[in-house]
């Protein structure tokens, strides 16, 4: 049986990017039963083939706290979850912060368990002249004690060997000095961390410093209440101009090998229903999603790097007042953070906010904030909005999250003076260090965010694209007696001038698209339901687009693409996934996404509820399906009225 080792620690110690490390890609969300905190599960392969499975649980300040974490990691080494009592622990403690983290140390090692202690950032430590004595460390905790740096590698190698050893034995810790019974931020505990430190640290001589430090002077603008939130803005704006510009490259190199394959199987394959199901359904459906996946890479590449930087512990500090007047608690912040890649864990975490109107005002406005989903989206509107000016299409992209922002706000505002009445909770948050971001942990989190959307489109977008072409080719309509006409004509002039043949084919190819889209079952649906979307500036191939989009927001793409694609294609034009979808026409030959339209639309997927699990996941949050039925109701309505006032103002 493989040996299970829990990681613990304190938040902002690393813990982590330590797992990380140590796991590499080799890792999964989950959760234990019973609980909805999500911890990391991943495995360790040494040298010597040993294997080990590590648990990276959430960090937290003490294991008796009345908080979900901190429940969750005491039932964890106690084997109430999971399949018992973990064999070993390994407790990351910070090097820069180690008095306040031998107070938890002590904590957990009380438990009996077998452990190993990491202390980390060391390589951090030794710049500011602090040195770690690990035997002296060792023998006043009682275990290993391995002093690492999860950036740089530094002391991996023998932090895995000693794990080893300790997770296959039954060692238990063995101090000096009995450790203190007492919890950390006792007296007790403080006075034992603070008599350990001086035992296995060592500081050069202090120098007294006049004035602020850089650190000092970063830190009062970052966290400035005014200055930090426009720094915040300016950053955001400058990150999402980066992946417009930056991911066109990639963009094109995906969408390049979709169209090889489609390309390879026209020429393979003979014409008919099972070339057109795979080029047009499969292929091209999926591509039109998939196509986008380098914007979201480089876009969560980027969100690690500034968190690991200690920069978005700041902005939340800044952004905690102007929350707190809007009626959000501080603790709100994180699981909004969390929303901007999905809601549902950022709805899930909302469980750790201890006020009831809090977490429900947290709930019901987290949606607004744009998701990974949303970006195909927005990558393909403001696109064509802002065609051939990507710093202008990257600010126009910002705008889209400070609009989901601002209307997250304005809700939350009107809950909590309406139907949550209530004051907000303000947030205790630690600024951790400044620190030279990782390169490794930041692709480890962008790989792992991009599996996750690839599985998805290799699922529920493959599964829609399907269905689309199938509900987009049947009933298969007869020839118009235009398009037979046409054809006989074609027929008479070809031997004396094939150009002028060709052209009207191309015509009769044109008819006969139309013809089949209208008669089409989505066409049928389209038709229906179309003077509904209609002041908005929707068609009816948009108005089936929309329609699926509520299933999932990224499929948007993948519809219209099968929807309207498929009549470029059938007319002998060799253009990209993107430019067949930008360059679609209406049943009247008019461009598909005009300029109102693709506005509209755009402020549309801002603001809608478009998202079916998310709603099971608030029921289920919530105890009630009436509240994400309200949450349903009120966002679409926000969202088709701003659609309406933008079409209609720039129409």
């Amino acid at each position: 049986m493989i040996p299970r080792v829990a990681l613990l620690g304190n938040p902002n110690t690393g813990k982590s990017t330590l797992f990380n490390r140590l796991c590499g890609l080799r890792s999964k969300t989950a959760n234990f039963p019973g609980s909805t905190v999500e911890h990391q599960v991943g495995r360790c392969v040494t040298k010597s083939g040993q294997e080990l499975d590590l648990i990276d649980l959430p960090g937290i300040y003490s294991l008796v706290l009345e908080m979900p974490e901190s429940k969750l990691c005491s039932d964890c080494l106690d084997g109430r979850v999971g399949d018992g009592r973990p064999d070993a622990t390994l407790l990351v403690l910070d090097a820069n912060n180690l008095t306040r983290n031998l107070q938890f140390a002590a904590s957990a090692l009380r438990r009996g368990l077998p452990s190993v202690v990491a202390i980390n950032m060391v390589d951090l430590a030794q710049r500011r002249g602090l040195i770690i004595d690990e035997q002296a460390a060792s023998q006043a905790l009682g275990v290993p004690v391995i002093a690492v740096s999860a950036r740089s590698g530094q002391g991996i190698d023998r932090l895995i060997e000693q794990l080893t050893r300790t997770a296959t034995s039954s060692s238990i810790p063995n101090p000096d000095q009995p450790l203190p019974n007492s919890e950390p931020g006792s007296t007790a505990s403080a006075i034992w961390a603070a008599t350990v430190f001086a035992r296995i640290a060592a500081h050069p001589d202090e120098k007294k410093v006049d004035g602020m430090t850089i650190h000092d002077r970063l830190d009062a603008a970052f966290t400035h209440p005014l200055l930090g939130i426009v720094l915040f803005a300016i950053m955001m704006s400058l990150l999402f101009a980066s992946i417009y510009w930056l991911a066109q490259f990639p963009m094109n190199a995906v969408d390049g090998i979709f169209g090889w394959f489609g390309s390879g199987i026209t020429s393979l394959m003979p014409a008919g229903t099972l070339r057109d199901l795979m080029v047009n359904g499969i292929v091209g459906g999926v591509s039109a999603t998939v196509v986008f996946l380098p914007q979201i890479l480089l876009l969560f590449f980027l969100l690690a790097l500034l968190e690991d930087s200690g920069y978005l512990a700041r902005a939340a500090f800044a952004v905690d007042r102007t929350m707190r007047r809007f009626g959000l608690p501080g603790q709100a912040f994180m699981p909004l953070l969390s929303s901007h890649a999905c809601a549902l864990p950022g709805i899930m975490a909302t469980r750790l906010i201890p006020n009831q109107r809090d977490r429900l005002a947290t709930i019901l406005v987290a949606p607004f904030m744009s998701c990974s989903a949303r970006v195909p989206v927005y990558a393909l509107l403001t696109g064509v909005l802002f065609a051939d000016r990507p710093l202008a299409a990257g600010f126009a992209f910002t705008g889209c999250y400070v609009v989901g922002g601002i209307a997250g706000l304005g809700t939350a505002a009107l809950l909590r003076k309406t139907i949550l009445r209530g004051p907000s909770t303000p947030m205790m948050l630690e600024l951790p260090d400044y620190r030279i971001p990782s390169i490794r942990n930041a692709l480890t989190v962008a790989l792992d965010r991009g599996m996750l959307f690839l599985k998805n489109a290799g699922s529920v977008i493959l599964a829609i694209a399907i269905v689309m072409w199938w509900m987009s080719a049947y009933p298969k309509s007869t020839p118009t007696p235009e398009s037979v006409a046409l054809e006989m004509r074609a027929v008479e002039i070809a031997p004396t001038d094939p150009s002028a043949a060709a052209d009207l084919r191309i015509q009769v190819s044109r008819i006969d698209e139309r013809t089949q889209q209208n008669g089409s079952f989505a066409g049928q649906l389209g038709s229906i339901v179309q003077p509904a979307f209609a002041p908005i500036g929707l068609d009816r191939q948009l108005t089936v687009a929309v329609l699926t989009s509520f299933l999932a927001r990224e499929v948007f793409t993948t519809t219209v693409f099968v929807l309207a694609g498929a009549g470029s294609n059938a007319e002998g034009e060799d253009s990209g996934t993107l430019e067949t979808v930008r360059s679609a026409t209406r049943d009247d030959g008019l461009p598909l996404f005009t300029m109102a339209t693709s506005a509209a639309l755009l402020i549309f997927f801002v603001l809608a509820m478009q998202c079916l699990p998310t709603l099971v996941v608030v029921a289920r949050e919530t105890g009630s399906w009436r509240w994400p039925l309200l949450q349903f109701c009120y966002m679409t309505a926000i969202a088709y009225t701003a659609a309406f006032l933008v079409y209609r103002f720039m129409s």
